[in-house]
């Protein structure tokens, strides 16, 4: 895995708003890709992806690698420099439409990761994970839950570099995939449902 490189800037955080390019940094954190490789993966047109992708070294969250000849033409090969993470100031400054597209955007990759793995035997691990807290907290408690979340994805980004050092000199025995999502988010009832009908846990 990529280790993250803090986003401060607004102009930066938009460039990431557009769905195709969180779906383009996703396919890039695996392995170097090129806009047709990215565009077959995706079943999108390849000028279409090369554009987005063009955009994202524009702002230098991917970078070219190399070049290869194609029938007459060159293709062109990315590598993902950091997996983008935005500070809570950039993040509080940009366009509440872009927040809920960058959102939109992530969501939906958890949720079809998830479920996919799921349906897969993800969880089948005795130590897998899967909880849903519900809390009521003033200003105070809320930062302090911020804090220790980004402490916590810290600590997590450690542990995953120690793992990865120890993996390498074992060849890769044992190794096993596995993802960690977090989220603090303020519980919202959906704009057509019936008051109180996200309260109930399920």
């Amino acid at each position: 895995m990529k280790p993250f490189a803090d986003i401060t800037d607004t102009e930066t955080v938009k460039a990431l708003s557009h769905p195709l390019r969180v779906q383009i940094l996703r396919l890039l954190e695996e392995k170097d890709g090129s806009p047709v490789e990215i565009a077959t993966a995706l079943g999108l047109p390849v000028n279409r992806v090369s554009y987005h992708m063009r955009q994202l070294a524009r702002f230098d969250l991917i970078k070219l690698v190399k070049t290869t000849p194609r029938r007459g033409a060159v293709e062109h090969h990315y590598r993902l420099q950091a997996r983008p993470r935005i500070s809570d100031k950039a993040w509080g400054q940009v366009p509440e439409i872009v927040k809920q597209a960058m959102t939109g955007a992530a969501v939906e990759q958890i949720l079809t990761l998830v479920h996919t793995s799921a349906a897969g035997g993800g969880f089948d691990r005795a130590d897998a994970h899967l909880s849903r807290t519900d809390m009521t907290l003033d200003e105070q408690g809320w930062k302090e839950l911020a804090a220790e979340l980004s402490a916590m994805l810290d600590r997590v980004q450690k542990i995953h570099g120690q793992s990865l050092e120890r993996l390498k000199k074992a060849d890769h025995e044992g190794e096993s995939k596995g993802t960690l999502v977090m989220a603090l988010l303020e519980t919202m009832d959906a704009p057509d449902a019936p008051p109180g009908s996200l309260s109930k846990s399920s």
